[in-house]
This record gives C-alpha cells, structure tokens and sequence, in this order.
C-alpha cells in the first residue's frame, strides 16, 4: 500500500494519457508557477 502524502510533500512521478492521446509528465512541468490535474472518472463512460 502506497504512503499517503502530506501537506508540502514532494509529489511523486505521474505520467498521464490525455484524452488527446498524448502521455504527460509532472516532470514535464518542473518549475512551472502551478500545474492543475484533473480528472472524471466516469465522464465519457456508461457508468
């Protein structure tokens, strides 16, 4: 089971697949002011 994380701990690795296909990393982003990451669990989907 995976640590939970704490207020003002370093966030871990993400890599994602957008709804556009491509794969996007937390990496990617390093140094950027704020990265926002969101997601629907059942958008698009019969459930």
């Amino acid at each position: 089971m995976a640590a939970e994380l704490q207020v003002g701990d370093v966030a871990p690795p993400l890599e994602l697949v957008g709804s556009d296909g491509q794969t996007y990393r937390l990496a990617d982003y390093e140094g950027k002011q704020v990265v926002i990451i969101a997601w629907f669990p059942k958008a698009f989907t019969g459930g």
